[in-house]
């Protein structure tokens, strides 16, 4: 599911996870909602999972809508490395 290079967002409840997913739909934004990896921290179990090339849009819109993103993960050789 989670490919080499993608960023994985972690949030603090499904709420958040759920109206985020909302707002990037509606923006046309290319992303999957999943369940979240167990090597991350997830309060609500799911998270979003994007390619490197979205990142600043979808912080940006996220930001604008009020959605915080708890931490924001990438995977690199099947690791995750936090970045935010």
């Amino acid at each position: 599911m989670v490919k080499e290079g993608d960023c994985v967002a972690v949030f603090h409840s499904v709420h958040r996870v759920l109206k985020a997913e909302k707002v990037l739909k509606e923006a046309g934004m290319a992303f999957t909602l999943i369940p979240a990896p167990r090597q991350l921290s997830a309060d609500c179990g799911l998270a979003l999972c994007f390619s490197p090339f979205e990142r600043s849009g979808v912080s940006e819109l996220l930001e604008a809508a009020g959605v915080g993103i708890a931490e924001l993960w990438v995977m690199h050789s099947g690791n995750y490395t936090h970045i935010v």
